[in-house]
């Protein structure tokens, strides 16, 4: 009796709810049908399912809190529900996600977290079309994964990026699994209500314990009980109650411990520490989360204290090294709610919180361990190291206990980096603790430790070259690799420039000369050795492999000051002596045009720092856009601003969600929209833009069609006409009163039979009037002339795929087209019926859309990879073997729908169900595709529909209009540039835009190929001054003796830069001869003689 009722020093745990200030809030969660915990953390970070698909993940750091925007970055690397995800127990910002899209990928947060939205990981396992059910990692071995799959165990090595263990012995779905502390076995909990051990070790058969369980199929929790020799489990009874049951291996097949709870029917989430055996059971759905200490013996489940709060979506623990120790917290849960994360501090009361109490903490599992996932799988088995968590036994004093967080994974040419080398924590180059090391003759060497204690990384990648002078060489022939300050002064003495890069994490040397290093230690940007701290060294670090991470091992990056590099070779140059020789490869483009100017005999220090700087602006000024020296785009500022609510149409009820993915789903003209309306008969309402305001209650007069809608579009030069196709292969022509709809309507104006299948798409031709294009389900392309009613182009030569765009070039005499088997294809129609010219287009299958750009000289396409992410290619029109530039932007299912302004050169795009109009423009040179402003608007849209230039209202410099239809409104958007000027005409903005507002050439004039260019018109209005006539003011030039600083003449740069300030200042300042006192009275003469 004396055990049952013995005291423990965690029985009176309370916990401690922050204010909501102190709380992550606003956040979108949905309700997952998954088997994980939908949020993890680690001793930084914290990672939580995101918007009601779940596809996307949140990551924010551990402390965050306040209100989070819908816009904030995300993991966007899935195309469906993350079903789990967990933290590294090694490395802080290693995250793995699995979800249903079954693919497993892996993740490296930065040290100040996500700044901006991630999709490319850095590692991805698939499960061959087998939703991924659980993923985690080892608790002893670094760099080895587990996932399941349906019935599958498999084990993955991240450093090798390669699985090395599947089974399949599973009768049905893993719901669960967790390791022993030690990580010798494996427990599992399957939909079969059987739990297992399991050894992927093992010979044979893995599987070495089977008993049965929970006696209801639906989801089930196994959790190890630490090291001990007893499993943990949650699930439902065959009344569906709740239950945990308790059962210890050596007799596995009888539980030790029954607890029935209730009949709710959320899962409860088991949560263990096993160093106070403290045991948290948050179930889906509940308010309450209930905390229990467990025992060796009976009554082995001891109720604790009870929160109730909101209703939970998730939870989990916060790690033990993550704690406040000093405000007695002993274990913290994140509370994960459908609008929040709550941290939930577990707080044993004491009389005071000034001293350390020893007795809350007992000395946990550490986070650095040398064992490796080829060394466990090989039989090896070590414990991970233990730590305390006394201030006074910190490795750094009372300073918190900082995250280990390490660099983006690179892969190496050896097979000798271990996982540790790659993500450990580097020391900086030159400080005390850094120990020599060997090399070889190979273009990169992995230098190995020392014999004893296994450092977590030491890695030095040199790259070997032909110096007069050979390094200095240690008594046991091992090369020593000199230190900061000896580098710096063998620098002053011979100019042999280093080619090493330091990336070492090791025991001290004696060696190090740390005195004759602080007085430049700030200025050197990674050669600091009064950077000792871990998160000083992992900052430095971080920012050099973030360029390291697409590059090979044979590229190093060279280590400079961070400020000026000019003057840092200046002292080289000068002692530099005949025979040396200096590697070019390894500086930038204003310090190799010095050392050419110097063999050339051109050492002053005048002309070379001018020949720096004519350098760097004659290699900036062959970029376009977005450089640093270079043009900068006009429109780089752009601003989408909707209209004000007085001009929405609202009250928009009944939309329809059917269309297909051909179809845009929403088309606009300057007088009235096409919206497609819910429901049989394929209705379309047509909606006045003359009348804007609330929409009265009832019926919505509109077009029946009498069959599903597949695509519609408004002719181009007629505003009242409107094209529809339909299912049956029918194309009807309305006509539209000028009043608008004013009741429902079924009689068109004319009915074209176009296919005897099912169309695609319609196309109105962008110059001829009264030409329509149709693509059908039977793979051919039509042409068709409206005037009589007749089909008279027929193309093919696509195959047995999905035809998902056609676009027309600007002058009207090509087509290109964008299929389901990833080919683009480019028809002449009048000339051929097969393409002309063939190349490869977008790999997914999802859907894409095509554009022409740059007066047709250019394609821009966007589609999916294979991943399922949206992607902008840019391709030659001549040359479609390959893209010139592919952008990747999300992971979204909807189809990115280009709108191209020539005018501009800006490429609009956006898909149903996005938030974000993303902006671009189309360059004919490197990048060819540079990003601008994107606008975020408020609300979701339905589509996006673009007017013609001359609707644009260029006096507010408004380059752009659209409408964009949400669920219950239309909303006018315009896009305009900034400008100071802003009465005049800008006309470097509005350059003669073409007329495609009204018919070049009739149908018949483009049949018979006489093509006529469409005629310019001018966008400026009357009365109204140009920008440029303002600025063209001609100033006599002021001869003027240039008294250089170097003695020489101004570069043409200076010079036409201060004729430009000349004429702006001139054309702004009124010129006048007359002064002030030229008005004054003034005296008489003969008053001065008195």
């Amino acid at each position: 009796m004396a055990w049952r009722f013995k005291a423990s020093k965690y029985k009176n745990a309370a916990p401690i709810v922050p204010k909501a200030e102190a709380c992550v809030r606003e956040i979108c969660v949905g309700s997952y049908q998954t088997y994980g915990n939908n949020i993890a953390a680690s001793a930084a970070f914290m990672a939580f399912n995101w918007e009601h698909t779940g596809s996307s993940v949140a990551v924010l750091p551990l402390d965050d809190c306040g209100r989070k925007s819908k816009t904030m970055p995300l993991l966007h690397g899935h195309t469906d529900t993350v079903t789990d995800l967990k933290f590294s127990p090694f490395h802080d910002g290693l995250l793995a996600t699995a979800s249903q899209d079954c693919l497993v990928k892996i993740w490296h947060i930065p040290e100040k977290g996500l700044e901006q939205s991630l999709s490319d990981p850095e590692a991805v396992f698939s499960h061959k079309q087998r939703r991924v059910e659980t993923v985690g990692f080892h608790p002893t071995a670094d760099g080895l994964m587990y996932s399941t799959a349906a019935g599958c165990v498999a084990l993955f090595d991240l450093s090798a990026q390669k699985e090395i263990f599947s089974n399949n012995e599973h009768p049905e779905v893993i719901q669960s699994a967790s390791w022993r502390e030690d990580g010798s076995i494996l427990a599992t909990s399957c939909k079969d209500k059987c739990v297992r051990i399991f050894d992927p070790r093992a010979a044979g058969s893995p599987i070495q314990l089977t008993a049965e369980s929970h006696q209801s199929i639906k989801d089930s929790r196994v959790v190890w009980l630490g090291n001990q020799s007893r499993i943990l489990t949650t699930g439902f009874d065959a009344a569906r109650l709740r239950q945990v049951i308790i059962r210890d291996v050596r007799n596995f097949n009888i539980p030790e411990k029954t607890l029935e709870l209730d009949c709710s029917t959320g899962i409860l989430m088991p949560l263990f520490d096993p160093d106070t055996n403290m045991l948290f059971l948050a179930g889906k759905g509940d308010t309450t989360i209930n905390y229990l200490e467990i025992t060796d013996k009976d009554p082995y489940l001891i109720e604790g204290l009870r929160h109730t709060g909101e209703q939970t979506k998730g939870a989990c623990l916060v790690p033990k090294r993550a704690l406040k120790v000093m405000e007695a917290e002993v274990n913290r849960v994140l509370q994960l709610t459908s609008n929040m994360v709550i941290p939930i501090m577990y707080q044993v009361p004491r009389k005071t919180y000034r001293d350390f109490h020893a007795d809350l903490y007992p000395e946990t599992t550490g986070y650095k361990t040398d064992l490796v996932a080829g060394e466990w799988l090989n039989g090896s088995n070590q414990p991970v190291p233990k730590m305390s968590l006394d201030p006074v036994k910190r490795e750094h004093g009372d300073e918190p206990i900082i995250p280990r967080l390490g660099p983006k994974p690179f892969s190496s040419t050896t097979g000798d980096v271990s996982f540790d080398k790659v993500f450990a924590v580097p020391l900086a180059p030159g400080s005390h603790e850094n120990i020599s090391s060997v090399g070889q003759d190979t273009g990169v060497d992995i230098i190995p430790p020392a014999q004893g204690a296994k450092p977590d990384l030491i890695v030095e990648i040199e790259i070997k070259k032909k110096h007069e002078r050979e390094p200095p060489v240690a008594g046991n022939g091992v090369q020593k690799s000199l230190t900061t300050s000896e580098r710096r002064k063998s620098s002053a003495d011979d100019d042999e420039s280093s080619d090493k890069i330091f990336e070492q994490n090791s025991e001290s040397s004696e060696n190090s000369t740390e005195s004759e290093d602080r007085a430049d230690a700030a200025d050197l940007r990674r050669l600091s050795t009064a950077r000792s701290s871990i998160a000083d060294r992992r900052r430095l670090y971080e920012s050099r492999s973030k360029s390291q991470v697409d590059e090979k091992a044979q590229s190093p990056v060279p280590l400079r000051r961070e400020h000026s590099k000019v003057e840092m070779l200046k002292p080289a140059l000068q002692q530099q002596q005949p025979g040396n020789v200096i590697d070019t490869k390894r500086i930038s483009v204003p310090e190799g045009k010095l050392l050419e100017e110097h063999r050339r005999g051109n050492g002053s220090a005048a002309g070379l720092k001018k020949s720096a700087t004519d350098t760097a602006f004659s290699a900036a000024s062959t970029k376009r856009t977005s450089t640093v020296f270079g043009k900068v785009s006009k429109f780089r500022h752009l601003k989408g601003t909707p209209g004000h609510k007085s001009t929405h149409i609202e009250n928009l009820r009944n939309l329809s969600r059917q269309i297909p993915g051909e179809c845009n789903g929403f088309h606009a003209n300057q007088e009235r929209v096409a919206v497609p309306l819910s429901g049989p008969g394929g209705k379309i309402a047509i909606f006045e833009l003359s009348r804007p305001g609330r929409l009265p209650d009832g019926v919505i007069p509109s077009l029946v069609n009498g069959g599903n809608i597949m695509d519609f579009q408004w002719d181009p030069f007629n505003a009242h006409r409107l094209a529809v196709a339909c299912d049956d292969g029918i194309v009807k022509i309305w006509h539209i009163a000028a009043g608008g709809l004013t009741e429902p309507t079924n009689t068109p104006a004319g009915e074209l039979t176009a296919h005897m299948d099912k169309i695609y798409f319609i196309r109105f031709h962008p110059l001829a009037a009264d030409v329509l294009l149709t693509a059908s389900y039977d793979m051919t392309i039509k042409l068709w002339d409206l005037n009589t009613m007749t089909e008279r182009i027929s193309l093919s030569g696509h195959t047995d795929h999905q035809i998902f765009d056609f676009a027309w070039s600007p002058c009207g005499r090509l087509g290109a087209t964008v299929c389901k088997d990833g080919k683009i294809r480019v028809y002449n129609p009048r000339k051929s019926e097969t393409p002309i010219r063939e190349g490869n287009g977008p790999v997914g299958t999802r859907g894409a859309r095509i554009t022409w750009a740059l007066d047709g000289q250019y394609i821009v396409c966007t589609g999916f990879d294979k991943v399922s992410e949206r992607q902008i290619s840019v391709y030659n029109a001549q040359k479609l073997s390959a893209p010139l530039k592919t952008t990747s932007l999300d992971v979204s299912p909807s189809i990115l729908i280009p709108f191209y302004d020539e005018d501009s050169s800006t490429l609009f795009v956006t898909g149903k169900g996005d938030s974000t109009i993303y902006c671009y423009e189309i360059t004919d040179e490197e990048p060819y595709i540079c990003p601008l402003s994107h606008h975020r608007c408020t609300s979701l849209h339905q589509g996006l529909s673009f007017l013609t230039k001359n609707h644009c209202d260029v006096a507010s410099v408004e380059f752009s209009k659209a409408y964009r239809l949400t669920n219950t409104t239309i909303e006018p958007l315009s896009f305009t540039v900034p400008r100071i000027k802003s009465e005049l005409f800008q006309d470097d903005l509005f350059p003669p835009t073409r007329i495609t507002w009204s018919a070049t050439m009739s149908a018949e004039d483009w049949f018979s190929s006489n093509d006529k260019a469409a005629p310019k018109v001018s966008l400026k209005p009357e009365g109204m001054e140009t920008l440029s006539s303002i600025q063209q003011v001609t100033v006599q030039p002021i001869k003027k003796t240039d008294h250089s600083h170097f003695g020489g003449q101004k570069s043409e740069y200076e010079s036409n830069k201060q004729q430009e300030i000349q004429k702006s200042v001139s054309a702004r300042m009124e010129f006048t001869t007359k002064l002030e006192q030229d008005d004054m009275e003034g005296v008489d003469e003969n008053e001065w003689q008195e």
